[in-house]
């Protein structure tokens, strides 16, 4: 197979998840940053919807341009020989693709367009300080999203039943970006904190420890595999 190069925006939870992805199958790829927000971007000529992340990759030697984390996460699932990221069991199966609903619709939603936008997207766009009102707000919807986390965690070994999942990727490239921000209040849900830091001491997270957002520091336990 040829190389594969990987346009993506390192703060984007979806770019974060197509990393992931491909680290836990081992694939090597060309990381090529891209800032959606610019003009000339080269995401805005591979994906009608102008939005990262994108892989450019070669499959059976045809070319393939997957737009979009269900685009990079279903090629990787369809290309191995056994269950890679989804599981065998059809229940489960299913509680993955709802799962990975919920954080694609109602977590970027009530979360990150609350949270991301005050604490991410207005320094990179110059659009004042972040509003105290509003980070309330996002913090009150978080808050929500990890008390149902925490549920779900104290009866299985993975978000979606027994083994790693898809979910478990979306999931945990949604909250290391909030978590690079020091917004996730880890202390008040010891199931969501045990499962993270299993992920986080995986081969395919050490990546994004080492990702920098211009300005910010990273909060002092983001580097920290047992905090």
């Amino acid at each position: 197979m040829s190389a594969c190069v990987l346009y993506h925006f390192p703060f984007d939870p979806g770019s974060r998840a197509a990393r992931l992805a491909l680290g836990e199958a081992k694939i090597e790829f060309t990381d090529t940053v891209v800032r959606p927000w610019e003009d000339g971007c080269p995401v805005a000529t591979l994906n009608p919807s102008g939005m990262p992340p994108v892989l450019q990759t070669t499959d059976a030697g045809r070319a393939l341009t997957l737009c979009e984390p269900s685009a990079i996460l279903g090629w990787l699932e369809d290309r191995s020989s056994e269950p890679f990221l989804m599981p065998a069991d059809p229940v489960e199966r299913a509680e993955t693709r709802r799962l990975v609903g919920w954080f694609d619709r109602r977590f970027n939603d009530e979360v990150n367009a609350v949270l991301l936008h005050e604490r991410m997207e207005k320094p990179l766009l110059r659009l004042g300080p972040p509003e105290a009102r509003a980070l309330r707000a996002g913090r009150e919807a978080l808050k929500a999203h990890l008390l149902m986390l925490e549920t779900l965690l104290g009866t299985r070994d993975a978000l979606a039943g027994r083994r790693l999942a898809q979910a478990d990727m979306v999931a945990a490239a949604h909250l290391s970006v909030l978590d690079y921000f020091g917004e996730v209040p880890w202390g008040a849900y010891p199931a969501v904190k045990t499962w993270y830091m299993k992920l986080k001491s995986r081969p395919c997270f050490r990546p994004l420890l080492a990702d920098r957002f211009p300005g910010v520091q990273p909060s002092a336990w983001y580097h920290d595999l047992d905090f």
